[in-house]
């Protein structure tokens, strides 16, 4: 590539970064990292074929301007923490809503062939779920309580179980990006297909509404932390497929470390998950429908706060600072 077509094509980035540097810009912490990453990358490829030329110089004036505001010696806030949570995971959550939109439709329609599997062959049920369980729910069914097997273990032990098969399903949708984004997307479709057949076996038995009030008591945090643990690993995998104007070893780093703070973000859901279906969900018989209710409706209402709404609203909150600070 000419050197002269090279500048024009990146050099509205390093504008980004002398105003930065300069002071004149607002930028986060991820977008310092991409600013560093870029400038390196595009000070090799200056060395490599334009090793005479003033740009090197340039460049590399911009990458050591970088380098100080990255590693400058500084106390750590003690908000770190806090910033954590209410910035960076909403910000990584953010750049990967198109993947979250992906792994729900994926999720969603996996359910549907499971139900619409489980009405069109009875063994489909058993062949999903196993006979013995099946055979294990027909006889709490018998003697009245549907959802027995959320009696049938130690509270302690049921919640460490339960939290780390939450962890490792979560964790498979996650790292299965490594490999691309259709394995992601096939963790999360055998995990729509057992949910979908495990909700017709009871709306066959004509338990639609207590299977569905008691399991998405902790299921709606669950199940959730899935689909968006896979929405985390389509990140990664398409961060290697479609690399874009990026090398495909630096877009997967972006995108790994946007995926990783995603999968942390995640963690108080499987906790919180954990102790609703080791706790609370096997008082399902003697809580009231309305409370069941309000609790369903107020887990969906928070995940989708935390991971769709705020990280639109953290975004056009930046974007209009940004514009004033420019003004």
């Amino acid at each position: 590539m000419r050197e002269v077509i090279f500048s024009r094509n990146n050099e509205s980035k390093w504008k980004e970064m002398e105003e930065y540097l300069s002071g004149s810009r607002r930028i986060t912490a991820d977008e310092l990292a991409d600013y560093y990453i870029h400038i390196n990358d595009d000070l090799s490829y200056a060395k490599t074929f334009y090793p005479q030329s003033h740009l090197v110089s340039y460049l590399n004036e911009i990458a050591l301007g970088l380098h100080r505001k990255i590693y400058k010696t500084k106390k750590e806030k003690k908000s770190r923490i806090k910033q954590f949570w209410r910035y960076e995971v909403p910000a990584a959550m953010r750049a990967g809503h198109k993947e979250l939109f992906y792994s729900t439709v994926v999720f969603l329609v996996a359910i549907a062939i499971g139900v619409f599997s489980s009405m069109q062959d009875d063994s489909f049920v058993r062949l999903i779920l196993g006979n013995d369980y099946v055979n294990m729910t027909l006889n709490n069914i018998d003697e009245g309580d549907p959802m027995g097997v959320y009696r049938s273990h130690s509270q302690g032990g049921m919640f460490w179980g339960i939290a780390i098969n939450n962890v490792r399903v979560s964790f498979l949708a996650f790292a299965f990006g490594i490999l691309s984004s259709l394995a992601t997307g096939y963790i999360l479709f055998q995990n729509g297909i057992m949910v979908g057949a495990f909700q017709y076996f009871f709306i066959q038995k004509g338990l639609g509404w207590i299977s569905f009030s008691t399991i998405f008591l902790h299921g709606a945090l669950e199940l959730s932390a899935i689909v968006i643990a896979g929405a985390a690993g389509m990140i990664i995998g398409n961060s290697w497929m479609f690399p874009g104007t990026y090398s495909r070893s630096v877009s997967l780093t972006k995108g790994s470390k946007r995926a990783l703070k995603i999968i942390v973000g995640l963690v108080p859901v499987f906790i919180i998950a954990a102790v609703i279906e080791s706790f609370v969900t096997r008082l399902y018989q003697d809580m009231p429908s309305a409370l069941r209710s309000i609790i369903i409706l107020a887990s969906f209402a928070w995940v989708i706060y935390y991971f769709v709404i705020l990280p639109i609203q953290l975004e056009k909150q930046r974007i209009t600072e940004s514009t004033f600070d420019k003004s």
